[in-house]
């Protein structure tokens, strides 16, 4: 039986097949995801060329498709036009056949051209890598069975299925099903762990979608982005330039007023104002729902819980009617509803002016201090020293 011309121990096939599914996972998240999708680096033509080189060979993705797809997913999120929302398909699809979803949407010669401009488009992108995906495939079956024989094999169907598994199914599955949610996006992504080694950083999904454009993927001590950690050292040695990551969060204790700096700082963390919104106004809640139930009128904790973090635009109509259902049994609850979905309102405002921006925020900021909820003065208190 022909065993290849590298002989490994067990462990060394292991090690091998490690090696190689990790640096595809660097090239979908390095290259694919944060310098291509996102346009939130720059990578040297060699770094560039060669995970698209790698990824031909490993995933037989094209750039312009991946690009194209993963675009349109943020700019329709969880709604029908998503191509991989498990909101839409359910879990066990998305999870189990994400591939067939990527697929399908790479046939979408709309999406293609709508979402997939700035891709490279050179000879070799042209003549080689599209339309040939199958061939990259097979040289790497090639390579792999030249290596090591029949063990091989094995080696390329754990690649084969590596991507589709963790990028197709578990980031797009469960990054949007299960796990903790640092920010409040319009949407349901979850940060699924704070390590983010397996998947190259892929894991920090929520943080992420609240800060898109942003090379790295962690935003507090305790999370980990290993694909950052690789963009550094490229970066030290030359061969990347960070364009973006995003903000860190400024306060100025000695603010008693809101202003343009308050509205621009506000409209930046938008999604870490309202996590922190839902934060404040929890125990609020807890102790709302305690009250009302002494009371015997019984409220649905989960609906709560909703409504603190979904703008109402988002919530299915039988939330919607659970919530309003909640809020007329409680001027407590009704207030905190109304003044969370009044904050989401204000950046969403494309047409006011700065100085409308400004006073409607001050206005809010009085409107909530004079509420007689404690939570939510001291919330509005810490809102006005954002700068």
């Amino acid at each position: 039986m022909f065993t290849g011309v590298w002989d490994l121990p067990w462990w060394g096939y292991v090690a091998y097949a490690l090696t190689v599914t990790h640096v595809t996972i660097a090239a979908v998240t390095i290259y694919l995801h944060r310098c291509q999708a996102h346009r939130a680096l720059d990578l040297h033509p060699v770094v560039s060329h060669f995970f698209r080189f790698w990824l031909w060979l490993t995933t037989g993705m094209v750039t312009k498709e991946w690009t194209a797809i993963h675009r349109k997913h943020h700019a329709k999120v969880e709604t029908a036009e998503d191509p991989h929302s498990p909101q839409i398909y359910g879990i066990n699809k998305v999870l189990w056949q994400g591939t067939e979803l990527y697929r399908k949407e790479a046939q979408n010669q709309e999406t293609l051209e709508k979402y997939g401009r700035g891709t490279p488009d050179d000879w070799v992108e042209r003549n080689v890598y599209t339309g040939r995906s199958m061939l990259g495939i097979i040289l790497m079956l090639a390579l792999n069975f030249a290596l090591f024989g029949f063990i091989g094999i094995t080696i390329w169907a754990v690649q084969m299925a590596w991507i589709p598994f963790f990028a197709a199914g578990v980031i797009n599955g469960i990054g949007h099903y299960w796990g903790y949610r640092t920010f409040q996006p319009e949407d349901t992504s979850t940060n699924i762990v704070p390590w983010g080694i397996l998947i190259g950083g892929e894991e920090l999904h929520n943080n992420h979608h609240a800060y898109p454009t942003s090379a790295r993927f962690s935003m507090h001590w305790y999370e980990f982005d290993l694909g950052w950690l690789y963009i550094r050292l490229l970066q030290a040695a030359g061969l990347s330039a960070v364009k973006k990551v995003a903000p860190r969060i400024r306060l100025d204790t000695a603010k008693t007023c809101c202003d343009l700096a308050t509205v621009q700082a506000v409209i930046t963390h938008r999604y870490e104002v309202l996590a922190r919104y839902a934060k404040s106004l929890r125990r609020t809640c807890a102790e709302e729902i305690r009250s009302l139930k002494a009371s015997a009128v019984n409220v649905d904790r989960d609906t709560i819980k909703r409504m603190l973090h979904m703008n109402a635009g988002a919530l299915l109509a039988t939330e919607r009617a659970r919530i309003q259902e909640a809020i007329s049994s409680s001027a407590v609850l009704a207030t905190v509803y109304t003044m969370r979905q009044e904050l989401a309102d204000l950046w969403q405002r494309s047409t006011a002016s700065s100085e409308q921006l400004v006073h409607q925020l001050e206005d809010w900021c009085l409107r909530a201090e004079a509420t007689g909820i404690i939570a939510l003065q001291d919330f509005s208190r810490r809102l006005r020293c954002y700068a």
